[in-house]
């Protein structure tokens, strides 16, 4: 990190912007459709769980429509997820680039978080606007909650995956145990259910879960008359915060025995 600050700034931004350019091209521009896919996969997602749930109960915790309460839910999951996967696999993916002195590997991090960042919340966008527009689906938007959870969720995923692309280069069985002990993070972290709505002492565990802290403040933001309290700010952003500088800390003093 030291020799990063010690660069001049453009050569640190062309770095990142280069390795962005390339993972957009790798990432999106070999599949037909490119970027309409990272809209056309959630969205699928979404209406799969709406039509699902619409068969077996009346109608969702928050509101009459399905497609925007699961929307609410399951984005900031997905931009969580994106972060996460994408930040772990940083040094293996930019391996070959990494070897050139002008580039370092806090600079692939950076354009991974930036580019999956700003495409999450295009896809937010996109899709909760689609759905509200071309369904009944009716919304008081508060765009302060929602950046708040989005921040938090963000926050948590670049931490995570940080730390994780320190285990796992590391330690290469830390995949594999990563794999199956994250499995059970998206159904516990509030997509299909209000944390209002679950008893003790179920709903004292979830609380210690910080996704679902987000995935509240995010629906806060989309349905005035649900106030999320049991959302905390603090708790949230400490435990994205902790992990992301644990995560720094560790890959600064050991990416090159990782490379």
């Amino acid at each position: 990190m030291t020799a990063a600050l010690s660069r001049p700034r453009f050569i640190t931004l062309r770095s990142i912007m280069a390795l962005i350019l390339r993972e957009m091209a790798s990432t999106y521009g070999r599949s037909p459709g490119g970027y309409l896919w990272a809209v056309l996969e959630p969205l699928a997602a979404i209406a799969i769980m709406a039509f699902g749930f619409s068969l077996m109960i009346h109608k969702p915790s928050l509101g009459s429509n399905f497609m925007l309460f699961y929307a609410t839910g399951f984005l900031p999951i997905h931009i969580y997820g994106e972060l996460s996967t994408k930040v772990m696999n940083t040094l293996r993916y930019s391996r070959m680039l990494l070897a050139y002195p002008r580039v370092l590997w806090i600079d692939a991090i950076l354009a991974r978080v930036a580019l999956h960042l700003l495409t999450g919340i295009v896809v937010l966008i996109l899709v909760i606007g689609g759905i509200i527009v071309l369904t009944t689906a009716r919304a008081d938007i508060d765009p302060i909650p929602i950046a708040q959870g989005v921040g938090m969720v963000a926050l948590i995923g670049a931490g995570i995956g940080t730390l994780n692309c320190y285990l796992t280069g590391r330690f290469e069985f830390w995949g594999r145990i990563w794999a199956v002990a994250s499995r059970p993070i998206f159904f516990a972290s509030g997509v299909f259910f209000l944390l209002d709505n679950v008893t003790e002492p179920l709903r004292s565990w979830l609380w210690w879960n910080p996704l679902i802290h987000g995935v509240g403040l995010v629906r806060a933001g989309f349905y005035p008359t649900y106030d999320a309290t049991y959302a905390s700010l603090g708790y949230g952003y400490s435990f994205g915060l902790i992990a992301l500088v644990l995560g720094l800390i560790l890959l600064r003093a050991n990416h090159d025995r990782i490379l």
